[in-house]
């Protein structure tokens, strides 16, 4: 079982003034364009977009679909989670299933060297997927 959910505080984003939710007013796509911007010189990261859960940034990956995901915390402007999508090791993809083990782990340490670099990012919580 992987560690992929991970929730934070930061005063980093003024959520106040970001471009509104299409579907669901959760704020958190500034996060999400920082963390973008952390992950290029790594990764092929395309532009974050809207979910009903919050934003995600697809990372480019081959055999399936692979994003970074945020959302605002319902609560203080400066809580946030992020979570990978997927958000389980195996993939079921038609008749067979993908580890994708490799491929999250690599995120999730990228994710974790990004968030620590930061003396802004506190109260760093990583917790297993329910």
């Amino acid at each position: 079982q992987m560690t992929v959910v991970v929730r934070f505080s930061t005063k980093m984003f003024d959520v106040s003034r970001e471009r509104p939710n299409p579907i669901n007013p959760i704020a958190g796509e500034s996060l999400l364009i920082w963390l973008r911007d952390s992950l290029r010189p790594t990764y092929q990261v395309s532009e974050p977009d809207a979910e009903d859960w919050g934003w995600y940034v697809p990372v480019r990956n081959e055999g399936f679909r692979l994003a970074l995901c945020c959302g605002h915390q319902n609560g203080d402007d400066d809580e946030f989670l992020c979570f990978t999508d997927p958000s389980t090791p195996i993939v079921k993809k038609l008749f067979k299933k993908i580890d994708a083990t490799p491929q999250l782990t690599r995120l999730t340490e990228a994710l974790q060297q990004i968030l620590a670099s930061d003396p802004e990012i506190r109260e760093v919580v990583w917790t297993e997927p329910r």
